[in-house]
């Protein structure tokens, strides 16, 4: 007896229908691409079938780290807990939270105070902060890359490396800004959204081509999200779909071959940290 499938293979076998009566004079590219063009993104399978985790605005940022940590996920859009029940969609959210997009408000804070740009009087969360990351830089080399340095390279760049994070995540900007405060910083309001009836291929053209992380689903005139399709989970429905013939078409190519977007070494950062054997 044949084992059921999972929802991503279900898929995949869908393709492979697709696939084996496509036109016959189309390309390999072109025939792919007309698959997903007939698959609405509706049919792919919700990461969490119970609900959609959601973060309201009146979380601090603490709470909000807490949550997706809990869930195990990288991102989660923001509900606006002043919004009525029954409002849209687009007046339920503002945007979409992430753990980089947390790390690089901080980050772009503490250096705000550095250069006085915003209120970093003796005593501010800001300039506690600031304060204990000490030295903490970022510093261009030769070749464009950002790296971290500190102004002693020895003993002081072990101890910012090893308790940066702590120290970011302990100090009371952290706990006491609220994650509504910041997600205009990130996104523009509230978030590039897919319909139900939005096909595969425009799916895909967003996660890969312009490089959307996660695309949340809606219902047209709807009031709520119905799913979010991230780039992991993309991965994970093509891992169920190896053995198939139109997906061994492209899993036997190089990388470099599939004309996927490349990350230029300039906007690569790297930071040093020392390797503490225990």
């Amino acid at each position: 007896m044949e084992s059921p499938r999972s929802p991503e293979a279900e898929i995949g076998h869908r393709v492979e229908d697709l696939w084996e009566v496509a036109e016959p004079q189309l390309s390999p590219s072109e025939k792919l691409n007309s698959c997903f063009e007939d698959i609405p993104v509706a049919s792919f399978p919700r990461t969490h079938p119970s609900q959609v985790i959601e973060i309201p605005s009146d979380a601090s940022l603490a709470e909000t780290v807490e949550i997706l940590s809990k869930n195990k996920i990288l991102s989660a859009p923001i509900r606006n807990v002043e919004a009525p029940e029954d409002a849209s969609w687009m007046d339920k959210y503002i945007g979409i939270v992430e753990f980089a997009g947390i790390a690089m408000w901080l980050l772009s804070q503490s250096d705000a105070a550095v250069n006085g740009t915003v209120g970093s009087g003796p005593g501010s969360p800001v300039s506690s902060l600031v304060s204990r990351l000490g030295s903490f830089t970022f510093r261009r080399t030769s070749s464009g890359r950002l790296e971290t340095a500190t102004d002693s390279e020895s003993d002081e760049a072990a101890s910012v490396g090893g308790s940066f994070f702590e120290t970011l995540t302990s100090s009371e900007f952290y706990k006491n800004t609220k994650v509504g405060d910041i997600s205009g910083s990130f996104r523009w309001a509230p978030f590039l959204a897919l319909q139900t009836s939005d096909t595969f291929l425009t799916m895909l053209l967003l996660l890969s081509k312009y490089r959307m992380k996660s695309l949340p689903v809606v219902e047209v005139g709807g009031d709520k999200i119905e799913n979010i399709i991230t780039q992991s989970s993309v991965v994970h429905m093509l891992a169920e779909c190896v053995g198939l013939s139109w997906f061994e078409n492209w899993g036997t190519k190089k990388l470099s071959e599939l004309g996927l977007p490349v990350m230029k070494p300039s906007k690569l950062v790297k930071t040093q940290v020392q390797v503490i054997n225990t």
